[in-house]
């Protein structure tokens, strides 16, 4: 006998986080509920794009585009806080999609790691 599933049920949020990575060769973008479970995920890689073409903006912008979609269709979302990492070429266009797509943005923040000392000093040149 074959049991049957039960279909999970996805929980209707108003309000989550959006945590973007953007380096120099991908963007990644995932999205969380306020406890930081994570709903949806996905990157430019992910949306189709290969090689240098995935660390344009443009590229940025459509992985951003098809994830919130899929969260919203899903999730119900409307408000994200969102946390920017990196300094890659996608951090201003994964914005300006958040935007298109309907989304309100109540935050947002750098999280990119500064390092406070740095690594240790090479030794001083013996004269």
């Amino acid at each position: 006998m074959a049991k049957i599933k039960k279909k999970k049920e996805l929980k209707q949020l108003a309000s989550g986080k959006v945590f973007i990575q953007a380096t120099f060769n991908n963007t990644i973008v995932s999205f969380t509920d306020m406890d930081g479970n994570v709903l949806a995920a996905g990157s430019s890689g992910s949306a189709g794009f290969k090689g240098t073409r995935k660390s344009t903006p443009f590229a940025a912008t459509t992985a951003v585009e098809n994830v919130a979609k899929k969260v919203i269709d899903n999730h119900g979302l409307r408000e994200v806080e969102v946390f920017i990492k990196g300094p890659g070429p996608g951090r201003d266009a994964s914005l300006r999609a958040l935007r298109t797509v309907g989304l309100k943005m109540s935050l947002i923040a750098d999280i990119t790691p500064m390092p406070h000392n740095g690594p240790r000093a090479k030794k001083r040149r013996r004269s």
